[in-house]
């Protein structure tokens, strides 16, 4: 085959053109950090890419869950612990009440104490959690006690479930049947009427003891359950904590450019390149007027 000046040319001008191409390529590694910038550099990593980050997305999300769920169980778990309290202090005064050397006025007294102390057990029904009523079920949004002058608690024993893991639901609020439930608020009230009510005897009060013992432990219980489901979701994170950093050297790996590699590649590319530029201007060089001198 017969090989023209025409054909070098070109010949020369395409290994150049490439000589770019590549170079280009690594100066974008190089500048971004990763193998590719386009997919269609490289469909199989750009693919790999996309699934990685689906995956660590997803992680991520169940990571935000996790936080949602520490604030939901240990708003739960304060609660709780304040409505303990109060708790044992009603029992502390009804325990005082019981013994008949109390006067009518001091036994008064007692009531009113008992009457705040619901109260305060009242607010602690309608704690709230980013905007959520946590005791009243899967109705978040209404309060569980209405009015505290007349105290209504719901009975509402909805699971409030979110997402921790793939097909991994975790309950997060606790069930108000087992803590302010309207049996709670009658028998309290019915203790503060009976404080108030001068002939109530001793031995009838000591009766309350053993109610107000039954709802400490419901409570007390709900408590426990709270705790050991969070004892979960911490088992649950620690496992998040560790699939983020799996997916992100995942990514790594499929995505990041090996940089001392690309340097040293850059570096050969750029001696090829002169040398493909001197090696073209020799060849492109001749023209009519170079015969012609």
């Amino acid at each position: 085959m017969r090989v023209t000046q025409s054909m070098l040319s070109q010949n020369s001008l395409r290994h150049i053109n490439q000589s770019f191409e590549k170079m280009g390529n690594l100066q974008d590694q190089l500048s971004t950090g990763k193998k590719i910038t386009r997919a269609s550099q490289d469909p199989v990593v750009a693919m790999s890419g996309i699934r990685y980050r689906t995956e660590a997305g997803q992680v991520e999300q169940f990571q935000r869950n996790s936080g949602e769920v520490y604030n939901w169980m240990d708003s739960t778990d304060s609660a709780l612990d304040k409505t303990t309290g109060a708790m044992q202090r009603i029992r502390e005064l009804t325990t005082q009440a019981a013994n008949d050397t109390y006067e009518e006025g001091q036994r008064e007294n007692i009531a009113e104490e008992v009457a705040e102390l619901k109260d305060h057990i009242a607010d602690m029904a309608n704690t709230k959690m980013n905007g959520k009523y946590i005791f009243n079920g899967t109705d978040t949004t209404n309060a569980p006690i209405d009015d505290k002058t007349n105290i209504d608690a719901s009975d509402n024993e909805g699971e409030v479930v979110i997402e921790l893991l793939d097909g991994v639901n975790i309950p997060v609020n606790s069930n108000p049947t087992e803590t302010f439930s309207q049996d709670l608020f009658d028998d309290l009230e019915d203790l503060e009427g009976a404080l108030r009510n001068p002939d109530t005897t001793g031995e009838e009060l000591s009766g309350e003891i053993e109610t107000i013992d039954g709802h400490i432990d419901s409570i007390v219980n709900e408590r426990a359950e709270v705790g050991a489901r969070l004892n979960r979701v911490e088992m649950i994170e620690s496992r998040l904590n560790q699939q983020e950093v799996t997916a992100e050297r995942i990514m790594s790996d499929n995505e990041d450019a090996d940089m001392e590699k690309v340097i040293t590649e850059l570096m050969s590319q750029e001696n090829v390149h002169q040398a493909a530029l001197s090696s073209g201007a020799r060849i492109i060089q001749p023209t009519l007027m170079d015969f012609l001198r």
